[in-house]
């Protein structure tokens, strides 16, 4: 059996694994398995469907023993509630043999119910960052014996905004085994792991489609911020005599004005939006009148006012943002004109929490997207953080001036309190007060 020769899991793992209809293990299973059962870190890279969430279910139930403990040993954190349905839903299938409770913790009105469920046992919890924490905060999830934790789609958790569940749930466990999975590792998801991944080894895997997709030539820059794509698009949109004619895409109306203003303010009347919602802007109905008139050089498009349109002849395709589905972008960049003489370059601008759906749209096209090198000119703008909200910023100010309106009095001098008597010589002075 190729399971067997390639790893040391347990015999009824393995009949599961067969029952279950996986024939061989995955590049991605072959390389962390036996580095995870050897108790190490592990942060696994790898695109979807390359088998990243069979690979941690492996290794928990290969993990687990025969008898059920009732006190939760695994703590695995995904994005959503889809996401621990789904988990559990693949534990089940692979669990024939064993008894194992496993409890699942997502938003829902109320958390009695969750709570009640992990005080009759579990020995896996899969649950979303935040639910964990605020049921762990009720004193409802019980840390202390958690051998192994879990984080999948680990840059999805990042894109919500959840970091800050993970860092706390992560700290409160005395000490485990760290096992982190996601499509691609950035900037941010290494600010989010750092606290808690000592020395961890890094496993990668790439799976692109196996058939390539004809494209017009691409090109990919990796951004930190808003600001620095507004900076970079300037930048390009400088140059007239190369951007002669390029449409941008926007994915919302907010996009496009800020884009619009910023171009506009250099560019004067070169800009214009595809069928604009307002008469303050600059107006092209179609693709096909961008392309006869010489004085627009920028056309801005949002996903809402363009549908399946051939876009050849034109010579930049910009995506300032990239849309939400895959298959829009694929279908904006297919070479429906394959004559060389058509020079179409397709660009796109991208930050960290934009890059699981670049993996996402090589794996479809069959192809890399080569990387540019930022222009030593280009303004990297710095992150804004998010101010104080006033009361805070207010509560930090005090003042010893009476304000108008409230119920305030100076005591007179002889009524102050400056000092701090003992009783004792309190009731000295009080006798000496009654003769």
């Amino acid at each position: 059996m190729v399971w067997s020769e390639k790893l040391k899991l347990n015999k009824q793992l393995l009949r599961s694994v067969a029952d279950a209809g996986y024939l061989a293990p995955k590049e991605i299973q072959l390389k962390t398995l036996s580095r995870i059962i050897g108790g190490q870190d592990v942060i696994a890279v790898g695109p979807d469907g390359c088998g990243k969430t069979t690979t941690y279910i492996l290794a928990v139930l290969n993990r687990l023993k025969h008898t059920s403990e009732g006190v939760p040993r695994v703590l695995i954190l995904v994005p959503d509630k889809e996401s621990v349905l789904d988990v559990i839903s693949r534990f089940e299938q692979l669990n024939k043999n064993k008894p194992a409770l496993i409890v699942g913790l997502y938003a829902t009105p109320g958390t009695e119910s969750q709570m009640n469920a992990l005080a009759d046992g579990a020995d896996i919890v899969v649950a979303t960052p935040d639910r964990a924490r605020a049921i762990y905060l009720k004193l409802g999830l019980n840390l202390n014996k958690i051998e192994l934790l879990i984080i999948d789609d680990a840059e999805l958790i990042v894109k919500q905004g959840l970091q800050l569940p993970v860092a706390e749930l992560a700290n409160s466990i005395t000490k485990c085994q760290h096992l982190v999975f996601t499509t691609v590792v950035h900037d941010r998801l290494n600010k989010m792991m750092a606290p808690f991944m000592k020395n961890p080894a890094i496993v990668e895997v790439e799976e692109l489609g196996e058939s390539k997709l004809e494209t017009y030539p691409q090109v990919l820059y990796h951004l930190p911020n808003f600001g620095t794509k507004l900076n970079l698009l300037n930048l390009f949109m400088q140059d007239e005599e190369l951007f002669t004619k390029t449409v941008v895409f926007v994915n919302t109306r907010q996009t496009a004005e800020k884009v619009y203003k910023r171009l506009q303010n250099r560019q004067k009347n070169s800009v214009a939006i595809l069928n604009s919602w307002s008469v303050e802007f600059e107006n092209i109905k179609e693709i096909a009148e961008f392309r006869e008139l010489s004085q627009i050089r920028t056309l801005i498009v949002t996903d809402e006012t363009i549908g399946s349109t051939r876009l050849n002849e034109i010579p930049f395709l910009i995506h300032f943002e990239l849309p939400a589905e895959k298959e829009i972008f694929i279908d904006r960049i297919i070479n429906h004109k394959t004559r060389s003489g058509d020079e179409t370059l397709a660009i796109s601008f991208v930050t960290d929490l934009e890059l699981g759906m670049v993996r996402k749209i090589e794996q479809a096209t069959g192809q890399k997207i080569p990387v540019g090198e930022l222009p030593a000119e280009l303004l990297i703008e710095k992150e804004k953080k998010n101010p104080e909200p006033e009361e805070k910023q207010s509560s930090k100010k005090k003042t010893t001036e009476p304000v108008a309106g409230e119920a305030f009095h100076q005591k007179k001098p002889e009524n102050a309190k400056t000092y701090n008597y003992s009783s004792g010589l309190k009731a000295k002075m009080n006798n000496k007060r009654k003769h």
